[in-house]
């Protein structure tokens, strides 16, 4: 049967019909339509498979490791800044070894076209001796999900696998099951001793861990998902002019360059190493550098592969992004990757077209915020009011109240990681700063926002926080929000002072009250939150157009 599949979507089936029991996530571009596919595939709902937003990535890493201790399979979806936030649990995942399944998905987003960082995961899965896939397409990204989930069974650790921001959000025709695995049964298989992690443990499970790679290797060299074609030469001394080492979706943009380049060389083809599955199988790296006069290493995202080959064999005639063949930053492009295989030196020029840049018809056009959104009011409150002090300090956190850095209201002054504002608010008042006012969106708040709350109620802090709820995961598509109508008893649990906790609602008719209570609680020497609480004005235009046609 055959599906046309987002690269997200086709992750999303994989797991599916690999017999998955739960599926634990944050939202975050590129990956959050795993998890929707998943929350709204008719099979899913029909087996009761987990598949509710969690309050964080560390959160859902750990719940997936749950699943996994009771012997099911469990997926875990992210974008690659979600690493940093789970990277205790998964580091460790590999010391306690799985049960059931555990694929870790983690989407980069090289470019940053929704990102802090252009942060390469596959230094995680080396960091955490942890195996690695890397599809290059979306049949690939199809299968890979039960060869994934098999093969962290087979050696008990969970597995990583990689994508990237076009792979994840491209379609292509997918080939699928008729019928799907069913899930694994509960059991009580699980170890104590390689999950309680005592010293004595640990150690013992590190030994055999460091142990396995020599397997894991091995194990990728023998792979179908990496391939070495076309065949070597066999004579004594000959060797191609360039051989090409490729990974993930780069793999495409090398395949379709090489279409528009002279193939041929002195009457040989262009060998291709394509790896998706690591560790590195330095063996097939071995034969195409014995092989090849040049090797040009081809991947999305940091020179991960390249470092390691410099490091292993370090040979002097490897290109790539280290040595500005490639770009070293941005994405990868059919045209980029075309260009540096041409002036290689060792491939005739480009054939049949040029490199063309972005075209002079291409109008960007900057991100603003919605027409009729409540961030908008908070911030012309909050402008109005910081108009009177000398030297304000607004903190920002990650979310659409992002884009008020943006004009007319450039309002904020720092947006470092999820949850920060808080903190780094907290830190400039320490350093004598006044006013110190934190922005943080309501999923946001809950994801990473509570603990810098507690530690600024606990010395008594200096600052305003402004808990901006629109009620809802607005920036990723409008996903539930972990504490919405929850708010205010977080915060006073946490300590904050009743009177010093204020809800208004962000409307122009109540800007005299919303300016006078931001103003009062700045002056108010000590913790002060203030939650502006309207609707994502998109969640709302959508639940009032599912009830009229529900009408």
């Amino acid at each position: 049967m055959k599906k046309l599949l987002l690269g997200d979507e086709a992750i999303a089936l994989g797991a599916i019909d690999a017999g998955l029991s739960g599926v634990y996530a944050y939202p975050g571009t590129p990956s959050t339509e795993i998890t929707e596919y998943i929350q709204g595939n008719t099979l899913a709902k029909e087996r009761g498979i987990h598949s509710r937003w969690c309050t964080n990535e560390k959160t859902a890493m750990e719940a997936a490791l749950g699943m996994s201790f009771m012997g099911k399979r469990a997926l875990v979806c992210m974008k690659h800044v979600g690493m940093n936030v789970c990277a205790d649990p998964f580091v460790n995942s590999a010391m306690t070894g799985v049960n059931g399944g555990v694929v870790v998905l983690v989407a980069d987003d090289p470019s940053m076209h929704s990102s802090q960082d252009e942060q390469d995961s596959r230094f995680y899965g080396k960091f955490a001796m942890i195996p690695t896939f890397e599809p290059s397409n979306q049949q690939e990204a199809y299968d890979m999900m039960e060869a994934a989930f098999d093969y962290s069974e087979q050696q008990c650790l969970p597995v990583l696998m990689r994508v990237t921001t076009r792979m994840a959000h491209s379609r292509a025709v997918v080939e699928v099951k008729e019928k799907a695995r069913p899930e694994n049964g509960m059991n009580y298989n699980s170890v104590a001793a390689n999950w309680v992690l005592l010293p004595a443990n640990a150690r013992k499970r590190n030994d055999k861990v460091t142990a396995q790679q020599i397997q894991l290797e091995e194990d990728a060299a023998k792979s179908k998902y990496n391939s070495l074609s076309p065949a070597l030469p066999k004579g004594k001394g000959e060797k191609c002019p360039l051989g090409i080492i490729a990974s993930g979706i780069a793999y495409n943009y090398v395949q379709e360059s090489l279409k528009t380049l002279a193939l041929q060389e002195n009457g040989q083809e262009v060998p291709i190493l394509k790896i998706s599955q690591y560790p590195l199988p330095k063996r097939l790296v071995r034969d195409l550098l014995n092989s090849c006069e040049k090797v040009m290493v081809v991947e999305e995202g940091q020179p991960f592969i390249e470092e390691q080959v410099r490091g292993v064999f370090d040979s002097q005639n490897i290109l790539g992004r280290l040595t500005g063949q490639l770009p070293r930053t941005g994405e990868l492009t059919p045209d980029n990757v075309a260009a540096a295989l041409s002036n290689a030196g060792v491939i005739a020029p480009l054939a049949t077209r040029e490199v063309q840049g972005v075209s002079p018809l291409v109008v960007a056009r900057p991100p603003q915020l919605c027409q009729g959104c409540g961030h908008r009011d908070v911030y012309t409150a909050l402008n109005e009011v910081l108009k009177e002090y000398e030297n304000p300090r607004v903190f920002g956190d990650i979310g659409c109240y992002t884009l008020g850095f943006l004009p007319p209201y450039k309002a904020i002054h720092s947006c470092v990681d999820m949850g920060a504002s808080i903190t780094i608010a907290k830190g400039a008042s320490d350093a004598g700063q006044w006013p110190a006012v934190a922005i943080i969106g309501d999923s946001t708040f809950t994801h990473s926002g509570m603990t810098g709350l507690l530690d600024a109620v606990n010395e008594k802090a200096n600052i305003t926080v402004i808990i901006s709820d629109n009620l809802t995961t607005a920036m990723t598509g409008g996903q539930d929000s972990a504490g919405t109508n929850k708010f205010e008893a977080i915060c006073l649990g946490l300590g904050v002072e009743p009177e010093h906790l204020h809800v208004v609602v962000p409307l122009p008719k109540n800007m005299p009250e919303i300016t006078r209570i931001i103003r009062e609680e700045i002056n108010y020497k000590g913790v002060s939150v203030i939650i502006p609480q309207r609707e994502c004005i998109q969640t709302f235009k959508r639940k009032a157009k599912e009830r009229k046609l529900k009408d």
